[in-house]
């Protein structure tokens, strides 16, 4: 593997040492995602979470230092488009490891002093990418939003059940293959990895980025699928 998603910052906020025995423990080259907190994408649902958004950067993911990759945001089914909400929450975004770290100065008691980390250690481009599970996004208005705030439009392959959305909306591809026939608990057989394998070689020839993650773990599908698309996009031997 090259890459993880880190989910339980979903769930709750973690702390500066799990991102950096995270960061001690993977190859150099490794990179993690980072999910931003269900607080700020479906209790608050994008709105008044400044203070919010301060909490979730001092909660220690600069530690990661070089290896921080992407932040991605995911919606719940019942919000759906709307162009004010979703632009006044892109503009709070920072778009560097250094704005990160100043709005991360405004935290609130939920990260304690001991417990926050309010510095980056180099100014680095940060990258978003949104995931939406309402129908009303599959349209181009929002594709042009997205866009015109450089925010990636997640790739999200649900059986079905959500939108499946494959618009380049920034310099970078965020796919998250979610089960191929069922949610969570079906895998994707040789021809599926194929289609696949194949969308990536054309996004990265086109000069994207591609970050693939598997979330079809529910029987334990994921690293195997991983790794049989890892050997279809990876150039072959010499």
């Amino acid at each position: 593997m090259t890459s993880i998603e880190i989910n339980g910052s979903f769930y709750s906020l973690q702390r500066p040492s799990s991102y950096a025995t995270w960061r001690d423990q993977t190859p150099e080259n490794f990179v993690f995602s980072v999910k931003g907190g269900r607080f700020i994408t479906h209790m608050k649902k994008l709105a008044g979470v400044e203070t919010a958004l301060a909490n979730f950067f001092a909660s220690g993911l600069l530690a990661l230092g070089p290896k921080l990759g992407p932040l991605l945001w995911q919606l719940p089914p019942n919000l759906g488009y709307d162009a004010q909400r979703l632009g006044d929450f892109f503009d709070l975004l920072p778009r560097s490891t250094t704005e990160a770290a100043a709005l991360s100065l405004h935290h609130d008691a939920k990260v304690p002093q001991d417990r926050a980390l309010t510095v980056a250690d180099a100014d680095r481009p940060l990258r978003h990418a949104l995931e939406v599970r309402h129908r009303s996004f599959d349209v181009p208005e929002a594709v042009s939003l997205l866009r015109d705030h450089d925010i990636a439009f997640v790739v999200a392959d649900t059986a079905g059940r959500w939108p499946l959305v494959e618009q380049v909306t920034s310099d970078f591809m965020y796919l998250r293959l979610h089960g191929d026939m069922e949610l969570y608990t079906s895998g994707y057989p040789p021809e599926a990895l194929d289609r696949w394998a194949e969308k990536c070689h054309r996004w990265v020839a086109s000069g994207q980025d591609v970050y693939v993650y598997f979330d079809n773990d529910a029987k334990g599908f994921a690293p195997y699928d991983a790794l049989g698309l890892i050997e279809r996009v990876s150039p072959p031997s010499p």
